[in-house]
């Protein structure tokens, strides 16, 4: 087994750098290559799904780590296990470093699970902007107590968001991403994809994509 020297820690959000990083990329550095420098390049990795966010951005990369031969591994957790874009991510994030020259391995690391709440404000923004309503924050510790219940996908598709101010749950609604409106309602549980739900703004009749909370 090849030992591993990381990068930097593992976490959802990688800080950003700066672009004059990449001016360190040549062909066949390797191993002299700043951290910073390979973030950098993941960085602009966009999800194939919803390319507005990048992997990064949607908590997807999870950690980069220089093996001893040299090989970069990236490890990634996908949205949900099954998730058909997982294969199109490994590709890209194979040609954006091979592009700099580097050889990389990449990795799927299915726990912990990928949550919603690893979505920074920043991006959940970008999503807004684009017209896909931001998921509602779920609470990492009641997530994780109710993480293989099976009901808990119906809690979630009727909004239903545990509060531990309330003590209960509660419902939230979602915010139109063209007229601000919450005078929505949900159409169909999915969307133009698994992770998304399609709601229709009554105020301004606009349809649009819901990031479903998880």
């Amino acid at each position: 087994m090849q030992a591993a020297t990381p990068l930097r820690a593992a976490s959802p959000f990688a800080p950003v750098f700066s672009a004059g990083d990449l001016g360190a990329v040549k062909p066949g550095c390797g191993r002299d290559v700043p951290l910073s420098v390979i973030w950098q390049l993941l960085e602009q990795v966009p999800d194939p799904e919803i390319p507005v966010v990048s992997i990064r951005e949607l908590g997807i990369l999870r950690d980069v780590r220089r093996l001893e031969d040299g090989v970069i591994e990236a490890v990634i957790t996908p949205t949900y296990s099954g998730c058909p874009a997982i294969g199109q991510i490994e590709d890209d994030i194979r040609a954006a470093l091979a592009g700099a020259g580097f050889t990389t391995k990449v990795t799927t690391q299915l726990a912990p699970a990928w949550t919603t709440d690893w979505i920074d404000q920043t991006t959940r923004d970008k999503l807004n902007r684009y017209g896909i309503a931001p998921p509602h924050a779920i609470e990492s510790a009641h997530r994780g107590a109710y993480q293989t219940i099976q009901f808990t996908p119906n809690l979630i598709a009727n909004n239903l968001i545990y509060s531990s101010a309330l003590g209960r749950f509660d419902s939230q609604s979602v915010k139109c991403p063209r007229c601000s409106s919450q005078n929505t309602t949900e159409t169909s549980h999915f969307a133009s994809t698994a992770c998304k739900a399609l709601y229709k703004c009554l105020d301004c009749l606009e349809p649009f994509d819901y990031f479903k909370p998880y």
